[in-house]
């Protein structure tokens, strides 16, 4: 019987590179917002609308793709290589079509702008900054495939090399279109030079990607090449979609109800807007260390799962929970403590400041429940469970969440104190339903791997 030890030493690996490669691509944004909040409100608040707005297109169709790491792991586990070969080929036919969607969205934002109510100078620059990531998309989405497919055999690490690679050459691009060069030529973009920053370094790591995965001899077993691109294969494309799209619509409604913050919250001006773009970093960034650990967690599970150990993969699963919620209540507690200084370190505009300070002060409630909720999440999609989870996170998060945050943000029915006006009227219903969500995934859980025990017996 696995120990809470072992599971720890067969997680680390695993998570470690993935942790180090989602922070190298959370710093894209961080290192975005700390930039453009130097060149000014008006910037930052455009930055905030569309990065909210790419957040929601991207993260919904990569929740799509991502599908390819529980179905591979699975194959992984039962040593069926060339299988789990042949489900890149299918997830490559899925992003061409997702592409074409989420660029044409992106290229005509009308809808997101509309409820952010922009003004004219904010609406311009976000429209520039939406376009240069509706070109970058496409390359996004592909580099899903290569994370996914990697996270499912075991090869984090052949993803994080590229990463932190994509953000050796984002800082110094981003900086040089954030605020120009006038002795080269460079125009100062501000948030748009962030957006084309972000198209050229996605490009770049899908051609490295490509690279890696033709001349690595440890992928010549999955057979990626030699034969073109297969041909669509029904069954695939569907077991694909059927897990698939109940996660991406999961991501999505989790996203939205975070990213529809800031589009709502930018109605109170450019300064509450900026603070908010602060704090939704900071948490954002938080969250990679219990992403990580889902990763690493759903990975094992469902490599047990395919090697049909499934007492394992129970005992793994709730191991990985435990571990990711002790370090997210290290995490949380310790960044509440320092939040003041850790808020300076993005803006030094003492109003920008004052905005941000209450909203951080949330951070550590809701950082826990974000862990506990998604690595609930990511053991449940292991078990190939995705629907009820769907549900779940509609009703405490669109509903909860993003409806109480308009009733108290907004005191649409009269009810809501001063204290919670504005945007500290968001988080706080944020929070909320981020608890609801993680109690109620935890118990979903808990019911899942008890109707695979007593499966398990009567087969026995």
């Amino acid at each position: 019987m696995i120990t809470l030890t072992e599971s720890a030493r067969r997680l680390t690996p695993l998570a470690w590179p993935v942790f180090i490669g989602q922070v190298s691509v959370l710093a894209f944004s961080t290192v975005d917002t700390m930039l453009v909040a130097r060149h000014g409100a008006t910037e930052l608040a455009a930055l905030s609308v569309g990065a909210a707005a790419y957040i929601t297109v991207f993260i919904g169709l990569m929740g799509v793709v991502l599908a390819l790491s529980p179905i591979a792991g699975r194959l992984f586990g039962a040593r069926d290589l060339a299988g789990a070969g042949r489900q890149v080929h299918q997830a490559v036919w899925i992003v061409l079509v997702l592409s074409l969607l989420g660029s044409t969205l992106l290229a005509f934002p009308q809808p997101f702008l509309w409820l952010a109510k922009a003004g004219p100078e904010v609406e311009a620059k976000v429209r520039g900054y939406l376009m240069a990531l509706a070109l970058s998309l496409p390359a996004s989405l592909l580099f899903t495939i290569y994370r996914g497919f990697n996270t499912a055999v075991s090869r984090p690490k052949a993803v994080m090399a590229l990463q932190i690679g994509g953000l050796a050459l984002k800082v110094p691009l981003s900086t040089l279109l954030v605020f120009g060069a006038p002795s080269l030529g460079v125009p100062s973009l501000g948030a748009v030079g962030c957006g084309i920053a972000t198209a050229v370094v996605m490009w770049s790591q899908v051609l490295l990607a490509f690279t890696v995965l033709r001349r690595d001899r440890f992928y010549a077993p999955f057979a990626l090449f030699g034969r073109g691109l297969d041909r669509p294969d029904a069954a695939a494309l569907r077991a694909l979609l059927k897990l698939g799209l109940p996660m991406g619509m999961t991501i999505l409604i989790e996203v939205t109800g975070f990213s529809f913050m800031a589009l709502f919250i930018a109605r109170a001006g450019t300064t509450v807007v900026a603070g908010h773009q602060i704090a939704a970093n900071l948490v954002s960034l938080m969250f990679m260390l219990p992403m990580a650990m889902a990763n690493a967690t759903g990975t094992l599970v469902a490599q047990s799962i395919g090697a049909r150990r499934n007492d394992e993969a129970m005992r793994l699963g709730w191991h990985g929970v435990a571990i990711g919620c002790a370090l997210a209540a290290l995490l949380g507690g310790t960044v509440y403590a320092l939040r003041d200084g850790v808020v300076r370190l993005y803006s030094p505009d003492a109003a920008v400041v004052a905005a941000a300070l209450p909203l951080v002060a949330w951070v550590a409630v809701f950082h826990l429940a974000d862990a506990v909720q998604t690595l609930a999440a990511f053991v449940l999609r292991a078990w190939h469970i995705a629907t009820a989870p769907m549900v779940i996170y509609a009703v405490a998060i669109w509903g909860l969440g993003l409806g109480g945050g308009v009733v108290l943000g907004f005191d649409t029915w009269g009810i809501a104190p001063r204290s919670l006006h504005g945007a500290p009227g968001f988080w706080f219903a944020a929070t909320a339903s981020l608890v609801v969500a993680a109690l109620a995934l935890l118990t979903l859980l808990t019911w899942t791997l008890r109707v695979r025990r007593r499966e398990e017996a009567a087969a026995a």
